[in-house]
């Protein structure tokens, strides 16, 4: 027998029925090994060796149509109801199961059923499992009713314990002998959804502690006093951390300790998927906000500007974009359709982006003005259609929003402007000028003599050029001609400032002694007059 299961092992990848099928007994004869070996001396390494075998019989069935989540333990379920159908059949001899085909022109076969049955091992036609012979999705699917039809019969073959439903409800892990578990009363290995009674209590006191770790962990970091953004962004990632530290120790114990079975098995392994990816969200997003607040507390971006929003928005789109991940593969996990909601999700995208144009426009707008950057918060402007001269349309930016800009106004108002009118205004930054021009008019009475005007036309020019904040170049001072009631000096040049208050003081400062220089020459500036009287010389 020995030698036979060792060339039945040959057929590794399992090309024909015959092939699988004699797999099938070979695991069966190895497992039925490996189980007394392990219960009559239980042990790390026994325990290893017999819970290898999962791998290989798992193998034997298509999974494809289960959750992954669930292909662990339905794997495990499936294959032992399999078992106990197999063991009360008569079974027809392995030469009389089709092999592969005798030559290359034949056909092999697409699949085979068990005589008498309709357990069905077929063809896998696709995947990366493509030409292997396993038992049918259908088949894994129906393992439990066709263990209802059979299970008043007789066995035909030696089984465990004389009963697989009893190995597998009373098999425990090694810290958990199973010649404890068979000393406990009646009443404990009561049967509830297909596993046992005091299966259910450790599962349950299992994630009580674990949920009682989890909150004692939250009210912990809740009650810390804030020292430091670092420590006080650590403890809020200590809920998460430790959901992601008990997880495996969860999925361990319950796999391989307490060993759950029966229609409710995957129960704590959905849970423990869904723990598992609600705390991944929470630590992406938690970290994402707390890395856009440490960029923005920085001294090079200014809390209310638009890099400072840019900032929080890209962190936010990186934590709901790993978040719908994480949704999307818990989802599919669990075994919910993911590709209808997909597609929902991309009609639904349409609809709202429909409804929401106007916000959409004002956050393309937002992108223009980050490009263009024509203001920061801070800047003084002017804005408009022609960003004319004129108070009514002059401020300083206080915030640039994801939605709109707010400007405060010389009258102390707030403005807020939708950023897609504002992208498209002109838009004035006054703060950026490297100095401001000074360019008033003279309007000198027509009396002023020609040595009185070369005398003034001297002194604004050595004025001008004496000032410490008026720049050399340039600094003119020309008669532009008649009025209709003055003789006209233009003076232009460009004070080497660019805060306006300043730039206030020092017009001042040269108004006053231009002032001074028209009185000390004997002219005066002229008044606006539509008749005039004087005497002839």
């Amino acid at each position: 027998p020995t030698q036979t299961r060792r060339q039945r092992q040959m057929c590794i990848r399992d090309t024909s029925p015959r092939a699988t099928f004699g797999s099938v007994l070979d695991v069966i004869e190895e497992v039925t090994e490996r189980y007394y070996k392990y219960r009559d001396s239980p042990s790390p390494a026994t325990m290893a060796a017999f819970f290898q075998m999962r791998d290989r019989y798992k193998r034997l069935l298509d999974l494809s149509e289960v959750p992954p989540a669930a292909r662990e333990e339905e794997g495990v379920e499936t294959f032992r109801l399999l078992w106990a159908v197999i063991a009360r059949l008569d079974l027809p001899e392995l030469e009389d199961i089709p092999d592969a085909a005798a030559d290359e022109e034949s056909e092999p076969p697409t699949l085979w059923r068990i005589p008498g049955t309709e357990i069905t091992i077929a063809r896998v036609e696709e995947g990366a499992r493509s030409g292997e012979y396993l038992f049918s999705a259908d088949t894994v699917e129906r393992a439990r009713s066709f263990h209802q039809m059979v299970r008043e019969l007789p066995y035909l073959r030696p089984v465990p314990l004389g009963d697989l439903s009893r190995m597998q409800q009373q098999i425990t892990g090694w810290m958990i002998p199973m010649a404890w578990v068979e000393t406990f009363p009646g009443w404990v290995n009561t049967l509830i959804l297909g596993q046992v009674l005091w299966k259910w209590f450790a599962v349950l006191l299992l994630f009580g502690l674990a949920s009682g770790a989890v909150i004692a962990v939250f009210r912990w970091s809740r009650r810390r006093p804030k020292k430091s953004s670092l420590r006080s962004c650590m403890r809020y990632l200590s809920t998460p951390l430790a959901i992601l530290v008990l997880v495996p120790f969860l999925d361990y114990l319950c796999s391989n300790q307490i060993v759950t079975s029966g229609i409710a098995a995957e129960a704590p392994f959905f849970v423990i998927e869904v723990a598992r990816n609600i705390a991944l969200s929470g630590l992406i997003w938690l970290t994402a906000s707390w890395s856009a607040e440490a960029m923005v507390a920085s001294p090079w971006v200014r809390p209310g500007s638009l890099d400072a929003n840019l900032i929080r928005l890209g962190s936010r789109t990186v934590g709901i974009m790993a978040i719908i991940i994480l949704l999307f593969q818990t989802a599919a996990a669990v075994g919910i359709p993911v590709y209808g909601l997909v597609a929902g999700a991309g009609v639904g995208g349409v609809a709202i982006a429909l409804a929401a144009r106007s916000t959409l426009e004002n956050f393309l707008g937002t992108i223009n003005l980050f490009g263009d950057r024509p203001v920061r918060v801070g800047d003084f402007c002017r804005y408009g259609e022609d960003a004319s001269p004129g108070w009514q349309r002059t401020g300083t930016v206080e915030e640039i929003g994801l939605r709109s800009t707010r400007i405060r106004g010389l009258d102390r108002t707030v403005t807020t402007i939708p950023n897609a009118d504002f992208a498209n205004m002109h838009i004035v930054n006054l703060t950026n000028r490297d100095r401001i021009v000074f360019r008033p008019t003279l309007m000198l009475r027509y009396e002023t003599t020609f040595d009185q005007l070369r005398l003034v036309l001297v002194k604004l020019r050595e004025l001008l050029l004496a000032h410490p904040r008026v720049t050399d170049d340039p600094a003119r001072v020309r008669f532009a001609g008649f009025g209709d009631y003055s003789l006209n000096v233009e003076i232009f040049a460009y004070i080497n400032t660019s805060d306006w208050n300043e730039f206030l003081g020092i017009q001042e400062d040269i108004n006053l002694r231009i002032l001074k220089i028209v009185e000390e020459v004997g002219s005066g500036f002229a008044i606006p007059s539509r008749l005039y009287l004087a005497r002839d010389g």
